[in-house]
């Protein structure tokens, strides 16, 4: 359940990893209204289960990457928030992450040690650690306490894992 911290409301994150099948238009309105806004992002994992995200004017792609049939993405939905009961599951995507071999991404909540929600990793922020807002807009407060978009590369094997970030987004 999404739970309130300092006056934010916390959002579940859940996420559906695969590789896009297919691309299409969304009409959210019986008169087009909107049309060519929405797509509807089609994504099968490897035990052949499919997602459909719905892909909003307002849907965060990290790096801000175009996305194409065949790529390996991760996207990231509110596990709160209602959905329709129809098969394949359709979730409006809040945030897609395009697979890139040279940098990991972790969307989570970070507490005031900056360690993850599941305890996974731990953020040893560098004094040249891009931190931003999700419009590309310097973030000037603590990130410690709040849902992040890490980006980084390599860990330590320790538990949990500790990276310094190339880029860090606040979603607020």
């Amino acid at each position: 359940m999404n739970e309130h911290l300092g006056g934010f409301l916390l959002v579940n994150f859940f996420s559906f990893r695969g590789t896009v099948t297919a691309i299409n238009d969304f009409f959210v309105t019986a008169n087009n209204e909107g049309a060519g806004c929405y797509k509807l992002l089609s994504v099968e994992n490897q035990n052949r289960e499919t997602v459909n995200f719905v892909v909003s004017p307002t849907t965060y792609f990290v790096n801000h990457a175009i996305v194409s049939v065949g790529d390996t993405v991760s996207g990231y939905y509110d596990g709160d928030s209602p959905v329709p009961l129809i098969y394949p599951p359709q979730y409006r995507s809040l945030i897609i992450v395009k697979e890139n071999p040279y940098q990991q991404v972790k969307v989570s909540y970070f507490n005031n040690q900056l360690v993850s929600a599941d305890g996974q990793l731990k953020l040893n922020i560098a004094p040249n650690t891009p931190i931003l807002l999700t419009n590309g807009q310097l973030f000037s407060k603590n990130p410690a306490n709040r849902q992040l978009i890490v980006i980084y590369g390599p860990t330590t094997r320790s538990i949990p894992a500790q990276t310094t970030p190339y880029q860090i987004i606040v979603w607020c």
